[in-house]
């Protein structure tokens, strides 16, 4: 009897392991459950670094309209790179969508949440089965190393002057508070 216990016990660890290594959404829900408990907080220490313009660096929309990040000057820039299939990224995603309800109609802060495939239709799908309301784009031009080296997710805010204020990558709890003060912070600087 010990034997079967023991061998019943073992098969189903190898189980669970091969769910969160092959199911996206699996590995995502664990995740998500390791954020409520106060894992993945973000750091927010201020940061100034200036980037050598943000002229250039363009995104897509799903109607097709371009945002050219160096036009945002005099805003808050709340940009995260994100892909469909990555666990991490599926894991935060309700997490930017609270900070995204709190803040999406101040004119002072833009979201972009850039797809890393450029498959917006595919991306645009996702948000809307999972009942997101993030604006989805596709990343139209290069993108300097100092915001994205590749690494998903990523998440870059840039102050009013358009200084990166804020590099987090991998996942993080974005509802936390300390966010939320972060960007009512950044937003009433002049």
């Amino acid at each position: 009897m010990k034997i079967i216990r023991k061998n019943l016990f073992n098969a189903l660890l190898i189980a669970i392991f091969l769910v969160m290594a092959f199911v996206p959404g699996a590995k995502a829900f664990f995740i998500r459950g390791l954020m409520e408990i106060g894992f993945y907080k973000p750091n927010v220490e201020t940061t100034k670094e200036n980037i050598a313009g943000l002229n250039g660096i363009r995104f897509k929309d799903v109607n097709g309209n371009l945002v050219d990040l160096g036009d945002l000057k005099g805003k808050v820039i709340f940009l995260n790179f994100w892909a469909t299939w990555c666990p991490p990224c599926r894991a935060e995603l309700p997490s930017i969508n609270k900070l995204y309800d709190q803040f999406k109609n101040d004119q002072n802060i833009v979201f972009i949440f850039a797809d890393a495939d450029g498959d917006l239709a595919k991306s645009a799908q996702f948000m809307s089965d999972r009942e997101y309301h993030l604006p989805v784009y596709k990343i139209e031009s290069n993108i300097p190393e100092q915001l994205f080296t590749g690494a998903l997710p990523t998440t870059v805010i840039f102050d009013k002057q358009g200084r990166l204020s804020f590099k987090h990558e991998g996942v993080a709890n974005y509802a936390d508070q300390k966010i939320v003060d972060f960007l009512n912070q950044l937003k009433s600087v002049k």
